[in-house]
C-alpha cells in the first residue's frame, strides 16, 4: 500500500522535497517555566505532606502553577516565529574516537519548541489546569497525607508530559515517556488498600513496559544509524531525507533493513502507551483510579503519547514500506474491538474507557492512510470533550456514592442540581457522536475521508464508518439512559462502606467523608431509590444524591464552551502555503509532522489522481470517488457521516428511551436475547484478558516457578554441596584436634609405626624382586 501511496507521479510533483540541514535558533530562557513550575508544584506538595499540611493548599498550589504553565505556552505561541531549542543543563554529552573515526552521544535536558510542541503543549496544561481544579473538589475527601499524594503525582505527571512533548531529543522523550508511565502506576494504585486498584495499577505498568522495550529499541537503532538522537540534527540529516525521496519513487530497496526496523520498534512503543491492539487491555482497567486520573492521563494527554511519537518521527515511518499500513490496520482494528464491547458495558465510566480506546484507534488510522494533520485535529477536539465526558461520569459517581452502573440511575436532568452535568453530557456525548456541525464531526471526517481518497483503504474507510455509527449508538445509551427516562437512582458501594476506598473511600478522622452528606444512616445491603413523586418523603434511610460544587460545575461549564466553540477551529486559521483551511493543519505544517499528500487538496481545489494509461504518460487525470456513494469523498462524508450518527442515535433513543418505564429494563433486554451468547461475550470483553492468562500469564507463573525450584535445587544445591565439602572434611580431622598432650603423643607413636611398617614392605618388595 505504501508503494502505491508514494510512488504516483503526482505524489512526486506535490510532495514537498527534502530540505537542506538547517540551523535551529536558541530561544528564550523563560520557557523553562513551563514544565518546571509542574515539577516544583509536585515539589511543594511533597513538602506540604512532610510537614502535615491538612487544607486544600496542595490544590490551590497545583492549580496556580498549571494556570501559570499554560499562560507561559500561550506566550510561547504568541511569539512563535521559527524552531528553536531552549537548554536547561548539559544531561548526557559522550565522546569517544579521534579524528575521522571521533563519534559523540549528546542528549542534553534542552526542549525543542515547534508548531507540533506547542500545539500539544496548549491543551495538555490548559486540561491539567481545569482538571487540577476539578479534583480540588473531587479529592476533597481525602484532605491530608492522601491529598497531597495525589497532587504531587499530579504534578509530576505534567512535568513529564512536558519532557516527553517538549525535549528536543529522544532519550528526554523516553525520560518523559516513563515518567508518566510511573504516575500513571501511582495514580491509578491511588487507592492502595484497593485490591483492583493495586491489581490495575500494575497490570498497567507491566504492559506499557512491553510497548516501551520496543521504544527503547527503536531509539537505539537510531543512534547506531544516524549518529544521533537530537531532533534538530535528525530530522535534517541528508541519509533520512534521502531514504523519503527514495520511498516517494517506490524504490524501498533502496532503504537499508536497519532504517525501515526503526519505525516498526516506535510503533510498538505507540502502542503500548496509546493503547492499541494488543496491548489496549490496561486502558479500561484503569478506571480505578480516581477520575480526575482518568480524564488528565487515560483520556487526554498521557494516551495520546503514541499519537504523538509517530507524528514526531513521521519521516522515518515514511521511509518505511510496512509501518504506515500496519499503523492503519491496528488502529482500524482496535476502533472497531473496542466498539463493540463499550456497546455491551454497564459501567459509564468503563464506556468511555472503551470509547478512548476506539478514538486512539481513530487517530492511528488517520496517521496510517497518510493525514497527521487528520490525526493530529481528532486528537484536540478528542481531549476536551473526552475529558468532559469522563469529568460528568466523575460527578455523577462523586453524588450518588460511586455509582456507575447505568441500570440504577435514570433521569438525573430532572433531579436537582444536575443541570450542568445533564447539559455538559450531552454536549460531550454530540461530540463524541459525530452530529454534524461539532467539534468531533469535522475532525473524525477528515480521518474518514482520506481513507477513502488514499489508495487501498477503503475497506479501512468503511470499517471507520461502520465503528463510528456504533460509537453514535452506545454514547447516546448512556445519555438516554442515565440522563433521560423516570427518575430513579440507587446508591453505590460507598453509601454502606466508607473504607470501601473506591474514588472517594477514605475517611477523616471522625470517619466521615469531607464534603458528602450521602450515605448517613443508610442501612447496609438495603437498596434505595428516589422516585419524582416522592420529593417530600426524606426518611433517614433514603439516599440523597450530593449535586457538585462549585469547582467541579465550573470546570465543566468551561469545557463544554470549548468543546462547542471547538467546531470553528475548523473554519479559522487556514493557510494556503500549509495546504489546509484550519487552525491544526497549519499548526501540523512547520513540523516533523508536516506531510500533505496529494489525496488531500480538497481544502483548495478537488481531488484528482494521476491515472497513468489514460493518457501519455498520464496526463489525463481522474476524478477519484467515493464508492458506492459517489461524489468527492471529502465533501460526500459530511453527509455519509452525518446520516451513520443520526441513524446510531435514534437506534439508541429507540432501544434504550422510548417506552422505558423503569431503570433497569429496556427495549434492548429482548433484542439482546436473539443474539445468544454473543452480548455476554461482549460484556466479557470478548475474553481478551482470559486468553492472555491462558496463553501468556499462566506459562510465565509456570516456568518462573520451575526456575524458582531449578535455582533453589539445582543451582544452589551444587553451591551448598561444594561448600559442605570442606564441612565434613573438618569433622573428620576434628577428633584429632582434641588439645589433650597424651594423644598427641599417641598420635606420633602411630604414625612412626605406619611409617615403618610402610618402610618394612617397600624393602621387603625390593628384596624379593632381587
Amino acid at each position: 500500500m505504501i508503494t502505491d501511496l508514494l510512488s504516483t507521479p503526482l505524489m512526486l510533483a506535490a510532495a514537498p522535497k527534502a530540505h537542506a540541514p538547517v540551523e535551529v535558533g536558541h530561544g528564550p530562557a523563560w520557557v523553562l517555566l513551563i514544565p518546571f513550575l509542574a515539577l516544583l508544584g509536585s515539589a511543594l506538595c511533597g513538602v506540604y505532606a512532610a510537614t502535615g499540611v491538612e487544607t486544600k493548599l496542595p490544590a490551590w498550589t497545583t492549580v496556580g502553577l498549571l494556570a501559570a504553565a499554560f499562560v507561559t505556552t500561550v506566550f510561547m505561541a504568541l511569539g512563535f516565529e521559527a524552531p528553536y531549542t531552549v537548554k536547561a543543563f548539559d544531561w548526557i554529552n559522550v565522546s569517544w574516537g579521534h579524528g575521522d573515526s571521533a563519534a559523540a552521544f549528546v542528549a542534553n535536558f534542552s526542549f525543542y519548541v515547534d508548531t507540533l510542541t506547542i500545539y500539544w503543549m496548549l491543551f495538555v496544561t490548559g486540561l491539567a489546569t481545569l482538571i487540577a481544579l476539578y479534583a480540588s473538589e473531587y479529592m476533597s475527601h481525602d484532605i491530608g497525607t492522601g491529598y497531597n499524594r495525589f497532587f504531587a503525582a499530579f504534578g509530576l505527571f505534567v512535568f513529564s508530559m512536558a519532557c516527553l512533548v517538549m525535549g528536543d531529543n529522544l532519550i528526554m522523550l523516553y525520560l518523559g515517556w516513563e515518567g508518566v508511565g510511573l504516575c500513571s502506576y501511582l495514580l491509578i494504585g491511588y487507592f492502595y488498600k484497593k485490591p483492583s486498584a493495586v491489581a490495575a495499577a500494575k497490570k498497567a505498568f507491566i504492559v506499557n513496559r512491553i510497548g516501551d522495550l520496543g521504544l527503547a529499541l527503536g531509539i537505539y537503532l537510531i543512534f547506531v544509524h544516524f549518529g544521533t538522537v537530537e531532533y534538530a540534527a535528525l530530522f535534517s540529516d541528508p541519509k533520512l531525507l534521502g531514504y523519503v525521496e527514495a520511498a516517494k519513487l517506490g524504490n524501498f530497496d533502496q532503504i537499508p533493513a536497519i532504517a525501515q526496523t526503526i519505525p516498526l520498534l516506535l510503533m510498538v512503543g505507540a502502542f503500548g502507551k496509546s493503547a492499541q491492539f494488543p496491548l489496549y487491555v490496561w486502558l479500561p482497567d484503569a478506571m480505578e483510579g480516581p477520575t480526575p486520573v482518568s480524564a488528565l492521563i487515560h483520556a487526554a494527554t498521557m494516551v495520546t503519547a503514541g499519537v504523538y511519537l509517530i507524528a514526531r518521527t513521521y519521516p522515518m515511518f515514511l521511509a518505511s514500506e510496512h509501518a504506515l499500513p500496519v499503523v492503519a490496520w491496528i488502529g482500524t482494528i482496535t476502533a472497531l474491538l473496542a466498539a463493540t464491547i463499550g456497546m455491551a458495558q454497564f459501567d459509564i465510566k468503563r464506556i468511555m474507557a472503551y470509547s478512548t480506546v476506539s478514538q486512539l484507534g481513530f487517530m492511528f488510522a488517520g496517521l496510517g492512510v497518510l493525514t497527521p494533520y487528520g490525526a493530529a485535529y481528532h486528537t484536540l477536539t478528542h481531549a476536551f470533550f473526552k475529558a468532559l465526558l469522563f469529568l460528568c461520569c466523575g460527578a455523577v459517581m462523586h453524588g450518588f456514592a460511586g455509582q456507575l452502573d447505568l441500570r440504577k440511575l435514570s433521569g438525573l436532568r430532572r433531579v436537582k442540581g444536575w443541570g450542568i452535568v445533564t447539559i455538559g453530557m450531552f454536549v460531550g456525548c454530540i461530540n463524541l457522536a459525530g452530529v454534524p456541525f461539532t467539534a468531533g464531526f469535522f475532525s473524525k471526517d477528515v480521518i474518514l475521508a482520506e481513507t477513502f481518497v488514499t489508495p487501498g483503504t477503503a475497506v479501512i474507510g468503511w470499517i471507520l464508518l461502520l465503528t463510528a455509527g456504533m460509537t453514535a449508538y452506545y454514547t447516546f445509551r448512556v445519555f438516554f439512559r442515565v440522563f433521560m427516562g423516570p427518575v430513579h437512582f440507587e446508591p453505590g458501594d460507598e453509601a454502606h462502606d466508607h473504607d470501601h476506598g473506591h474514588d472517594h473511600g477514605h475517611d477523616d478522622a471522625h470517619g466521615h467523608g469531607h464534603d458528602h452528606d450521602h450515605g448517613h444512616g443508610a442501612s447496609h445491603g438495603e437498596q434505595h431509590h428516589h422516585d419524582a413523586g416522592q420529593h417530600g418523603d426524606h426518611h433517614a434511610d433514603h439516599f440523597h444524591p450530593h449535586a457538585p460544587g462549585w469547582a467541579i460545575n465550573t470546570v465543566l461549564i468551561v469545557l463544554t464552551v470549548i468543546s462547542l466553540i471547538a467546531s470553528g477551529l475548523y473554519f479559522v486559521g487556514g493557510s494556503e502555503e500549509a495546504h489546509s483551511k484550519n487552525y491544526a493543519g497549519t499548526m501540523i505544517y512547520e513540523s516533523s509532522a508536516s506531510y500533505h499528500s496529494p489525496y488531500d487538496k480538497h481544502a483548495f481545489e478537488a481531488t484528482y489522481i494521476a491515472a497513468p494509461g489514460d493518457g501519455p504518460r498520464g496526463e489525463i487525470a481522474k476524478y477519484q470517488e467515493m464508492p458506492i456513494v459517489g461524489g468527492d469523498p471529502h465533501k460526500m462524508m459530511y453527509y455519509v457521516s452525518g446520516v451513520i450518527g443520526v441513524v446510531g442515535i435514534v437506534l439508541a433513543w429507540w432501544f434504550h428511551l422510548a417506552g422505558r418505564t423503569t431503570a433497569a429494563e429496556c427495549r434492548m433486554d429482548k433484542v439482546a436475547r436473539l443474539f445468544g451468547p454473543i452480548p455476554r461475550w461482549a460484556e466479557n470483553k470478548w475474553y481478551v484478558d482470559e486468553f492472555y492468562h491462558a496463553v501468556f500469564r499462566m506459562p510465565l507463573v509456570i516456568v518462573s516457578h520451575l526456575s524458582h525450584w531449578f535455582d533453589k535445587l539445582i543451582v544452589d544445591g551444587l553451591v551448598n554441596l561444594f561448600g559442605l565439602m570442606p564441612r565434613l572434611l573438618g569433622s573428620l580431622i576434628r577428633p584429632s584436634q582434641s588439645g589433650l598432650l597424651q594423644g598427641y603423643a599417641a598420635g606420633m607413636v602411630g604414625g612412626v609405626v605406619v611409617l615403618l611398617l610402610v618402610v618394612l614392605i617397600v624393602v621387603a618388595r625390593m628384596g624379593g624382586a632381587a
